[in-house]
């Protein structure tokens, strides 16, 4: 079988969609460390593959053009904290599983693919193990794997503010044709967000209502995000990528999260397509992925 469709031979699969951060606003700092973020996401309708099938005993095996990178990267696994805390969680419900990863995003690249590996591997885990959690509960439980997963849980546009945990959505949010851009090289997040002038930025504003792409266009233009300058002093690639981008078409162009992945909104798919097959033939050693963003009234 195509290693593609690994995750299709599986009983149960889930997309992990990638997170686009359209803007992230740093408004302050908790006593604990952690950050205060206003934040307009979206998901990209690429992502990860996640397969689920009863097995005699765990299992968890990877494809996908990044699987080898994310074997090899000796952190733990999200996918697999997922399942050790929701088996924790429903207890005798939960007999042993094959799970597949297929890694088709860079691993640590602002994009949320770990995270929503994990929100993929509860949404999948939970219709395989035949168990539903009180919606307060699996909020809790997805928070515990990390600030970004409860957004990945909802994989639809939103505003998350606190640490990441207050979510609300934007049903008026259109789906934009984008180009995920990455130089495949490492941001450390710890350093971006110490290199931060300051961390009691201005919140995000939006208008109640939006009315149509080319105003969301410009209110995501006025918008920023603030993590981008700290990590442009330290991956020079992020400002070259950034270009290209521009010089492909784009309408507006922003990393997303603390880096190193830019995106690029074009006016169509087929400009979309056509600046990723250029820019992989310029820079064939780097990620480019044409794609397109959900809508918020999916």
């Amino acid at each position: 079988m195509p290693e593609e469709g690994l995750a299709d031979a599986f009983g149960v699969t889930e997309e992990a969609r990638a997170k686009i951060n359209l803007a992230l606003h740093v408004t302050g700092q908790r006593p604990d460390g952690y950050h205060l973020l206003d934040m307009l996401v979206t998901f990209a309708e690429h992502g990860d593959r996640l397969g689920f099938l009863p097995a005699q005993a765990d299992a968890f095996t990877l494809s996908g053009r990044f699987g080898g990178a994310l074997a090899e990267d000796g952190g733990t696994n999200l996918v697999l904290r997922a399942r050790d805390l929701l088996r924790e969680t429903v207890g005798a419900l939960a007999f042993p599983v094959h799970i597949h990863l297929q890694k088709n995003l860079p691993i640590a690249s602002g994009i949320g693919g770990g995270s929503a590996d994990a929100a993929a591997t509860l949404r999948g885990l939970m219709r395989l193990w035949g168990t539903r959690l009180p919606e307060d509960a699996l909020a809790m439980l997805a928070l515990k794997l990390g600030a970004d997963v409860p957004m990945c849980m909802e994989s639809r546009p939103l505003i998350a503010r606190g640490i990441g945990e207050k979510i609300e959505p934007v049903p008026d949010l259109p789906a934009f044709a984008m180009v995920l851009a990455n130089p495949l090289k490492g941001v450390s997040t710890p350093e971006v967000f110490r290199r931060l002038a300051t961390k009691d930025n201005p919140a995000l504003s939006l208008a109640p209502r939006v009315p149509n792409t080319a105003d969301w266009l410009a209110a995501i233009g006025a918008a920023r995000n603030d993590l981008e300058p700290p990590a442009r002093e330290l991956v020079a690639e992020i400002s070259a990528i950034s270009a290209m981008l521009q010089a492909s078409g784009a309408l507006l162009t922003r990393m997303s999260g603390s880096g190193a992945t830019c995106f690029g909104i074009f006016a169509t798919m087929t400009a979309a397509e056509d600046a990723a097959a250029a820019l992989h033939d310029a820079r064939p050693d780097w990620y480019f992925q044409a794609t397109e963003t959900v809508s918020g009234g999916m």
